[in-house]
């Protein structure tokens, strides 16, 4: 076995709803910045032990399928790495 470190990136699929990001671009704005559009996103950082990266990948897939995101509004990456 060897570690891996997943990293999971969810965020709000385009369309919905996303006051956080709202505020945030609003603010931002008001301080010069020119912006298209931003969008907030949560960030995982999975350490597991598995076979290989495809392993790691495939565990931290079925953790964002069952409960880091929902498929319904979210959409996610998966980045997996060996851990040093």
């Amino acid at each position: 076995m060897t570690a891996y470190t997943a990293t999971v990136t969810v965020r709000l699929k385009r369309g919905v709803l996303d006051p956080e990001a709202e505020t945030t671009k609003r603010a931002l704005e008001r301080l010069g910045f020119e912006l298209q559009g931003l969008r907030s996103a949560d960030h995982f950082e999975v350490d597991v032990d598995a076979d290989s990266a495809a392993d790691a990948e495939e565990r931290a897939d079925e953790m964002a399928q069952r409960l880091l995101a929902n498929p319904t509004i979210h959409d996610y990456d998966v980045v997996v790495e060996e851990a040093e």
